[in-house]
């Protein structure tokens, strides 16, 4: 039997024991896990440097601070979410209890991807392990720095049986997915997520997939533009638009719009300065064939500001680009680069029809002071989340859940939710044996019948 095999045996052992269902064994895992990342801290930043030049600041608090979070505050909350949950009895099943109560699915698999290679890997391991399950681990080979340190963390800090971090070099993901799970959990794009989902069909193993799409950033004429620009471009900007959650392109009013991309020109120098590319700080994109693709999406285009690239460093520059409308090519994909295009509107009821007719993005984001402009647009347009007046900061507070809908994904994780996705809610009900009601069994008479229609 190869390597996968034996450890998918003996976590399955391994969960048998029933070790993982204590709140004391998830706890210690967790606060392990804390620990461990604590102690390698540096080598994390390093990678992440290595992988996609990110600075030490970014890497951390997009990165390394997003785990500290998630793990707190499931330390915080976790004896609350492994009670029983009391539920209310129907009449008909009286005299009984009824309770919910959350039990692990078993061996999961976490498939993460590159942009953010050491969130993206642990948060939702986090979640497993709250939950009370085993972990196969899959990181991305694009990610190589990140990922030999997160392998390094796991294998010196737990046992296989629990949590094991595949070899990149020794399996594909043909062989990955040729193993039952109990549940896998996917982060990238939807092609890949669309191969998933169908392996995952033959054994009707439970799929959770974060994939992406065109996220639009909405700016209305009565919009804080100030405030706005800089938040669009911190946004955008942040892992150089590598982010599933950036806005991907923004909607503006006619009114506004020379004056939001004189803002966000005026952000990006005051972010990076007038020669980005240069700067040591900024993000580089993360191989070639990524950078191409990008370089053709920019080609033809009207650039207000930016335009120029590296194809040695990885590095394009932060740019806007004016003037484009829905046909256009860079429409047709999600970019996941620093290229902001824009379009210009008129009338947001017209950009509502439009937006109903487009694929359900994993965010939306609304810069509006007009609360019936955000009410319409929050209520007719579907979306995994939503965030107004600002980008991306949804997905720091653990009470929300992220996901996505439709083509951006589906199933969501953080906090609570987390803990609820990674479990199998089981409804029980205990009936009393103080009294038992013969209405129910046969057989059955007319004056029962009538009973029965009176209670039903």
């Amino acid at each position: 039997m190869k390597t996968l095999g034996k450890v998918i045996e003996e976590q399955k052992i391994f969960f048998n024991t029933g070790l993982t269902n204590t709140e004391d064994f998830r706890k210690k895992a967790l606060i392990n896990l804390k620990n461990s990342i604590n102690k390698n801290k540096n080598e994390i930043l390093h990678a992440l440097k290595m992988d996609l030049n990110k600075s030490a600041t970014e890497a951390y608090f997009s990165e390394i601070a997003g785990a500290h979070s998630e793990i707190d505050f499931a330390l915080k909350n976790l004896s609350n979410w492994m009670k029983d949950k009391r539920e209310i009895t129907n009449m008909e099943a009286m005299p009984g209890k009824s309770f919910t109560r959350y039990e692990p699915l078993g061996i999961t698999l976490v498939i993460s991807p590159w942009n953010y290679p050491f969130l993206l890997a642990i948060d939702p391991i986090i979640n497993a392990i709250a939950s009370g399950n085993t972990v196969i681990l899959k990181t991305s080979r694009k990610a190589a720095y990140t990922s030999k340190i997160i392998k390094k963390i796991l294998d010196n800090n737990f046992d296989r049986s629990f949590i094991y971090c595949v070899d990149n070099e020794k399996i594909s993901h043909d062989e990955l997915l040729s193993y039952k799970y109990d549940h896998i959990f996917f982060t990238g794009s939807s092609k890949v997520g669309r191969i998933i989902m169908k392996k995952a069909s033959e054994n009707l193993t439970k799929v959770t997939l974060e994939l992406g799409g065109k996220s639009p950033c909405i700016v209305d004429e009565s919009a804080n533009l100030k405030f706005a620009a800089k938040r669009i471009i911190w946004g955008k900007l942040l892992n150089s638009g590598q982010t599933c959650v950036a806005p991907d392109y923004l909607l503006v009013h006619k009114d506004v719009k020379n004056e939001l991309l004189r803002l966000m020109k005026q952000a990006i120098y005051e972010f990076f300065g007038d020669r980005a590319l240069e700067n040591p700080d900024y993000p580089r994109i993360i191989d070639k064939k990524a950078l191409d693709r990008l370089v053709y999406l920019m080609e033809g285009q009207d650039i207000y500001t930016g335009g120029l690239y590296n194809s040695k460093t990885l590095k394009i520059e932060p740019t806007i680009i004016n003037n484009v409308n829905f046909s256009n090519k860079i429409m047709e994909e999600e970019i996941f680069g620093p290229i902001l295009p824009v379009i210009e509107y008129e009338d947001i009821f017209e950009i509502i029809k439009k937006l109903q007719k487009m694929d359900k993005p994993l965010s939306m984001y609304i810069f509006s002071e007009d609360q019936d402009h955000i009410d319409r647009l929050t209520y007719d347009l579907s979306s995994g989340g939503v965030c107004i007046n600002d980008t991306i900061m949804h997905l720091t507070n653990p009470n929300l859940e992220f996901g996505g809908v439709g083509e951006s994904g589906m199933g969501g994780y953080h906090g609570k939710f987390g803990f609820m996705n990674f479990s199998n809610r089981k409804s029980i009900m205990i009936r009393s044996n103080n009294i038992d009601i013969k209405i129910k069994y046969p057989p059955y008479s007319k004056g029962q019948e009538k009973i029965i229609k009176k209670i039903f």
